[in-house]
């Protein structure tokens, strides 16, 4: 697998943590910065030796989105075929954190803003400190609310009325009120944070990866579904899920009366 040279990337004990490191700019992205979170989340797919990844930031700021310097002021210009292909990219970014079978965690330590907040917004857990901000604050710079998944995902997790007003008003989201909407799993001390994160996802990891994994398929796969393919495509991933050794093994475990 490729390194990545524009953020942090590091494993241990199949935990894979990537570390947004621009901290002078609140960890704003670059089309390089774009591009190798693309890549890295595709190439995760097949990585075995890690179960469940971790995305942080380096200093005040979890990812503050596009860097108003080197992306927008590039931006404008560009012609309408290299503004959709760049589009394409960001999105292309979410949908493989979506895509990758693993679950992904979000250790929010301070601001999250614009493709900041898509990005948390991706993960399946998103753990905050007490101070963090989460905007989607395209409609303050003249775009669509709807960017990136956005419109698609944020109505998902915390209902369309509530979404409606995050993406079309783009205000600032305290944490304690992003907890209280379901926008956030929880909360904790700055000093807390990685620590409570990696605990977090060490949980995971310990668990039994392939269910986990189709757990997330289809979550993904139901968004879309009615209710009777939403049962029958259960009922095939439970039956994938039969022929596993974890299954296995934790009967033999029930059994022996055994953890």
């Amino acid at each position: 697998m490729k390194q990545p040279t524009t953020f942090r990337y590091a494993e241990n004990a199949a935990i894979a943590t990537i570390t947004l490191d621009r901290p002078e700019r609140l960890n704003a992205l670059t089309f390089e910065v774009y591009a190798e979170l693309r890549d890295l989340f595709a190439a995760l797919v097949d990585r075995d030796e890690v179960k469940v990844i971790i995305v942080t930031g380096e200093g005040r700021g979890f990812c503050s989105g596009g860097d108003v310097e080197a992306i927008i002021g590039e931006l404008l210009k560009q012609d309408m075929p290299q503004l959709l292909a760049f589009t394409r990219m960001t999105g292309a970014l979410i949908r493989n954190i979506r895509a990758v079978p693993k679950p992904v965690v979000a250790a929010i330590n301070g601001i999250a803003a614009g493709a900041g907040a898509v990005i948390a917004l991706a993960c399946d857990f998103r753990i905050a400190v007490p101070t963090a901000r989460l905007a989607f604050l395209f409609t303050r710079v003249g775009l669509a609310g709807a960017d990136m998944g956005a419109a698609y995902l944020l109505p998902r997790v915390v209902g369309l009325a509530r979404a409606t007003e995050l993406l079309m008003l783009g205000d600032d989201i305290s944490a304690e009120h992003a907890l209280g909407i379901g926008l956030l799993t929880r909360i904790a001390a700055p000093e807390a944070l990685m620590p409570e994160a990696r605990a977090f996802a060490g949980r995971l990891a310990a668990g039994p990866g392939f269910a986990l994994g189709m757990t997330k398929t289809l979550l993904n796969q139901e968004l879309d579904l009615d209710f009777t393919a939403a049962i029958e495509a259960e009922a095939q991933g439970q039956a994938i899920c039969m022929q596993t050794p974890a299954f296995r093994a934790a009967f033999e475990a029930f059994m022996a009366r055994g953890k």
